[in-house]
């Protein structure tokens, strides 16, 4: 079974390796990546985002943040699932626990930043509602895909 659960410290090097994993692979691993991942609690959290993580069992199998841009817009980033956890359904849930959290903090926004080879995890962006936008304000080289998503706010 699937759990997911808040960031804590004691994460920090299977946050960093999930992650890596992915980037390393597609060859997309740039030194703002390295940044966030060697000090997820200084560039996220106390920036005013969160950090969600899969557990299956006491393993991490999975993560996805919210990254704070502006007030009520944040970044929908550092979503990942180790290859051996992939398909059974956890970036739904990782996807589905940002966004209810969006949602509690009234986000205007959501961003995200993507590479066109990763054409499953886009697809199922776009499931979710996200339009593709013109690509701009990137902190990564490698992002060829952005995509954007309003939410209603009351």
């Amino acid at each position: 079974m699937i759990t997911i659960k808040l960031y804590e410290d004691k994460y920090a090097a299977d946050f960093r390796r999930i992650n890596l994993e992915w980037l390393d692979k597609y060859h997309l691993t740039e030194s703002h990546d390295l940044m966030v991942l060697d000090d997820p609690r200084g560039t996220i959290i106390d920036r005013g985002g969160i950090i969600y993580l899969a557990l299956a069992g006491d393993e991490i199998v999975g993560s996805a943040a919210l990254m704070k841009e502006e007030e009520r817009v944040y970044e929908f980033a550092k979503m990942a699932v180790t290859p051996a956890w992939q398909g059974k359904g956890i970036s739904r849930l990782l996807i589905d626990a940002c966004m209810q959290t969006a949602r509690d903090w009234k986000a205007k926004k959501l961003t995200l930043f993507s590479n066109s080879q990763l054409t499953t995890a886009i697809s199922l962006y776009q499931k979710y509602g996200f339009q593709h936008v013109k690509v701009e304000h990137s902190p990564f080289a490698t992002a060829d895909v952005k995509m954007e998503l309003e939410l209603s706010v009351e």
